[in-house]
């Protein structure tokens, strides 16, 4: 017997664990079509019926299309959508560029301070502009006599609270920009405006059009903004809530729900393209650039961020005043009477109790549906076929807005043909939404993790007769713990900021904090709702402040040779 066929793992276990894999393998394809294929599945079909549940083919989508209001609607929801994501990716991209590409002091407190608004939910940006701008507020003579509700508002509340997406789009790119190219036009004589003419703009393009996707998409399908500071301006996700929530016409909302969908579902082809366009465009011999120090630039770089990084602090900080103000603009001492939530139209205590239990829930779900699924994509040898539906079924909710999904969620668990109607009311099927609603960036986070590991773990864990399982509890999940922290954390956070995901499904015992913000605006109790989206904005502060410290821990006691790399 030679050294490979010693070496070589029991015919009987390779069959066992084969079969237990593809096991997994499938029912994780089939929960992936049951939470995520099949709502999306039942709003395309909803829109082809009427309410008496008649096949009418397209004719709810000529109905759509011969209302003005409704046609309008979406001319004015691309038109915003798309100014907005060329205002935020323009001041996300000098923010950006000063990151990475001078020597401008404090870089990671900056980063920190942009990074800021990726805590609050979008209805804590716009409150704070009514505060700003609106009828009493602070600034109101800035607006020349015009009205911070309507266009101008929607445009501005959506660049505030895109900012931090777009900044961490941009910085990603420019970390790859390749040193050489810069040596280069050096070595010819090009100037500093030349090489970021010629070098800098020509290497970040995918980046550029990466960020203006992704905002233009979460422009497009964001709910609370246009809500709170829109005004009588209608776009296509308030459209969707006033067909479902206003009028209970569930087959017109699962037609604009489709007319939202399109857009998206294009704008995700776009970045999937772009991205593979700007992996093949980074060559494996590439030097990271490294800037020298330019005392004139350093500074310029540092004044313009910290105008960018005060400004949305600012407008934070506004709504936290607010919120403790007595009564604004006439009483303002500090008085902790709007935290009284209790007392309150529209939301109570029990509201943010249960985000807090949503958002736990949907870190430990979606956490560990994540890892389980990356695994299953990318370490089983056999069953190629199962391992590409389920990277094709994980990656449907990147291109399915909120609204859509929680529509199709409506429309399919509370069927009376399905076996799972008695989910639907729950806190459970909140956080089985939640979870699909960002489920494709955490699955492809996971991938990556795992994918950084050597295939010859299981090469020889399995010519040692070790169970694959065992493998994973004392391999692959150590080794990842980091990542399976990180996206708990991202999680936890869009759980307890969401509105759109979950504004359809709630019941009277399962209001969300998020939820009763709305519904305190729309109660004209707006100093109570900025207190409930600054607990908010503090709580997901809190959770990613403590995680962070447990991944530390993490990596102290299991992985230090991680340290020792960083050192």
């Amino acid at each position: 017997m030679n050294v490979t066929e010693a070496l070589a793992p029991p015919i009987g276990l390779v069959r066992h664990e084969s079969r237990l894999q593809a096991l997994a393998l499938w029912a994780a394809v089939l929960l992936g079509v049951l939470f995520i294929v099949l709502p999306v599945a039942a709003l395309l079909g909803r829109s082809a019926f009427d309410a008496q549940g008649s096949f009418v083919g397209l004719a709810n989508f000529e109905t759509w299309a011969a209302s003005p209001a409704l046609f309008e609607s979406a001319l004015r929801s691309l038109r915003l959508a798309a100014l907005s994501a060329m205002i935020c990716v323009a001041i996300a991209y000098g923010c950006a560029w000063s990151l990475t590409m001078t020597c401008m002091p404090a870089k990671g407190l900056m980063r920190a301070m942009l990074l800021v608004p990726l805590l609050a939910p979008s209805l804590l940006m716009a409150i704070s502009l009514i505060y700003l701008f609106g009828n009493q507020g602070l600034l109101k003579g800035w607006m020349g006599g015009g009205s911070i509700y309507g266009e101008v508002g929607i445009v501005v509340g959506s660049v505030l609270w895109t900012l931090p997406h777009a900044l961490l789009v941009l910085v990603t790119s420019m970390s790859t920009i390749d040193a050489r190219l810069y040596e280069a036009a050096e070595t010819l004589g090009a100037g500093a405006w030349r090489r970021f003419t010629s070098v800098t703009l020509p290497a970040s393009r995918y980046g550029l059009a990466m960020a203006w996707v992704v905002v233009f998409v979460l422009v497009l399908t964001d709910f609370g903004v246009p809500k709170v500071v829109g005004g009588q301006v209608q776009v296509l996700a308030t459209d969707i809530y006033k067909q479902v929530i206003g009028q209970q016409n569930f087959q017109m909302g699962a037609v604009v729900g489709v007319v939202l969908l399109l857009p998206a579902l294009g704008a995700f082809f776009v970045e999937r393209h772009l991205r593979r366009r700007q992996a093949a465009a980074l060559g494996v011999r590439a030097v990271p650039y490294s800037p020298r120090p330019q005392a004139l630039r350093d500074s310029l770089a540092l004044a313009g961020c910290s105008v960018v990084a005060l400004g949305l602090l600012a407008v934070i900080g506004v709504a936290v005043f607010a919120s403790l103000a007595q009564y604004w603009p006439y009483q303002l001492q500090p008085s902790l009477r709007n935290y009284r939530f209790d007392d309150m139209d529209g939301g109570g205590w029990g509201s943010y109790w249960n985000s807090l239990a949503l958002a736990t829930g949907t870190a430990a779900l979606g956490a560990a549906a994540t890892f389980a699924s990356a695994y299953l994509v990318d370490k089983p040898v056999h069953g190629r076929i199962g391992r590409e539906v389920l990277s094709l079924v994980s990656a449907v909710p990147l291109a399915v807005p909120g609204l859509v999904l929680g529509l199709g969620y409506i429309l399919f668990f509370n069927h009376p043909d399905n076996p799972l109607q008695g989910l639907y009311g729950t806190l459970a099927i909140l956080v089985l939404c939640t979870v699909a609603h960002f489920y494709s960036v955490a699955h492809l986070t996971q991938l990556a993790a795992l994918r950084q590991l050597d295939r010859e773990f299981e090469a020889v864990s399995a010519s040692l007769g070790v169970p694959f399982w065992r493998t994973v509890w004392r391999v692959h999940l150590p080794v990842c713990a980091p990542t399976v922290i990180d996206v708990a954390g991202y999680f936890f956070v869009n759980a307890m900021t969401t509105v759109s995901a979950v504004v359809f499904l709630y019941g009277p015992e399962t209001t969300l904090a998020s939820v009763a913000v709305l519904n305190m605006d729309d109660a004209g109790d707006i100093a109570p709702a900025a207190a409930m989206a600054v607990v908010i904005f503090v709580t997901a502060g809190a959770a990613r402040g403590g995680l962070a410290l447990l991944r530390a821990a993490v990596v102290r006691r299991t992985q230090r040779w991680r340290l020792r790399e960083t050192t």
